[in-house]
């Protein structure tokens, strides 16, 4: 029998390809993942990972332990779920602003879903704003947007400050209009940038309008101009160029979840406490250290 908790610490550094990051998302030493690596292997009979001192790579049986590894772990997290008496019932209408699934709120979504598969989760993906209006309409049950901070509504998951964002070798001619790549109205983080640049009297365009955070980070990447990101998900290949550039400060950002009081209250608070325990920053990856900027 292969046990679980070497099967997820497989699966896990099999999903990142690294040791240490799978350490960090299980909340273990490093030791005791490789520990469990080593089990399983001897479990099974079969090299799973071939590594060195700068790689992890799955081997072929890796490659096929990693499906049967996610189909036990399916099936134990369905019964544990049947037998502890969780198999909670119930629909839930669950909005998110796009640029959050930078985090690990798409891991937690696909947790949540295992864990409890007669709750219906209904997805929304749209701008903070907009999530906000559906939720006060009775539209949505949560929702985990993005707010300015200390405005005091919902519960605060994570505070963290806005920051220009663009590349390495971006430069601004003396004078010329700040180009932006951003949002359409009424997004928080172009109000934050407009503001900021008209205080500090300068002038600004918009380069590039969209509505998809994928749309933000590929003309930033493309150069076309620069956007405005959380500090916290800002990806690794691109830098945080504000002090560089002699751009002002922006202000602070919650990520913030907001609970309808007519949904039900039993799923609401099982999701929002999944998403408030386990959320953290920049996806699989945090930002390189030592980035200057803001």
């Amino acid at each position: 029998m292969y046990e679980p908790a070497q099967l997820l610490s497989f699966l896990t550094v099999a999903e990142t390809l690294s040791f240490t990051r799978a350490a960090a998302r299980l909340n273990l030493a490093q030791p005791t993942v490789s520990q469990h690596v080593r089990k399983l292997e001897a479990a099974c009979g079969r090299i799973l990972l071939e590594r060195d001192t700068q790689s992890v790579r799955l081997t072929d049986n890796g490659d096929a332990m990693a499906g049967f590894a996610r189909s036990i772990l399916a099936a134990h997290q369905s019964a544990e779920s049947y037998f502890s008496g969780s198999a909670m019932r119930g629909r839930i209408r669950f909005g998110s602003a796009d640029d959050l699934s930078l985090t690990r709120l798409p891991d937690i979504l696909r947790r949540f879903r295992r864990l409890y598969p007669q709750i219906n989760l209904e997805l929304t993906v749209s701008q903070s704003d907009r999530l906000h209006r559906r939720l006060q309409a009775g539209q949505l049950d949560l929702v985990f947007i993005k707010t300015a901070a200390d405005t005091e509504q919902g519960t605060d998951v994570r505070r963290d400050r806005f920051v220009w964002v663009g590349l390495k070798e971006t430069v601004l001619e003396q004078g010329a209009p700040v180009p932006l790549v951003a949002y359409p109205h009424p997004s928080l983080s172009r109000r934050f940038a407009i503001r900021a640049l008209e205080a500090a009297g300068r002038t600004w365009r918009v380069t590039c309008n969209t509505r998809e955070v994928n749309g933000i980070l590929a003309a930033t990447r493309a150069g076309i101009g620069l956007s405005v990101l959380p500090s916290s998900l800002v990806p690794a290949d691109l830098e945080k160029v504000g002090r560089r550039l002699g751009l002002p400060t922006l202000g602070e950002v919650d990520f913030t979840l907001m609970s309808n009081p007519l949904a039900n209250r039993d799923v609401v608070d099982v999701l929002a406490a999944a998403i408030a325990d386990n959320v953290v920053a920049a996806g699989q990856e945090a930002p390189s250290p030592g980035r200057a900027g803001f």
